[in-house]
């Protein structure tokens, strides 16, 4: 087993700044490539430290805020444009970097970008439910309309 310290969050392993334990094979060929971990030692405490001040300032405070904010933003629709072609098929896809500022845009609390979970690419038109993790205990379903540019 690994001892690893997380720079990201992964889902069902851990939040930035939490030492974990894994197998050998998991640490080294895909947390520490993707840079998602580092190796536990014992001068990298000081970047756990860091790591979790870091988290404290972007998470939302309490548990009733994240309440609100999922109440605001299942409320009403995102919309996102992008470029597309006449079959409805976009350039590209559409980011959960795009989906975060298009949530700030529509007059709700900024989101991380990395909290935005999409299922499956978003590569045509149309309305899609994506979910946005605001707190450990809260999540927000919201629906996202992508039109055309």
């Amino acid at each position: 087993m690994a001892k690893i310290i997380l720079t990201h969050e992964v889902t069902g392993l851990g939040e930035p700044g939490d030492v974990v334990e894994v197998k050998d094979g998991y640490a080294r060929n895909f947390l520490v490539p993707r840079n998602l971990a580092t190796p536990w030692t014992k001068g990298a405490e000081k970047d756990v430290t860091a790591i979790r001040l870091a988290r404290k300032r972007r998470e939302i405070a309490s548990l009733d805020d994240a309440k609100a904010i999922r109440d605001s933003l299942q409320s009403k629709a995102v919309v996102v444009t992008a470029k597309a072609g006449e079959s409805g098929r976009l350039f590209g896809h559409v980011t959960t970097a795009e989906i975060a500022e298009a949530v700030k845009k529509s007059g709700a609390p900024q989101i991380d970008k990395r909290k935005v979970e999409i299922g499956q690419p978003i590569k045509a038109l149309g309305e899609y439910q994506v979910s946005v993790r605001l707190h450990a205990d809260v999540a927000a379903t919201v629906t996202v309309k992508v039109v055309a540019a």
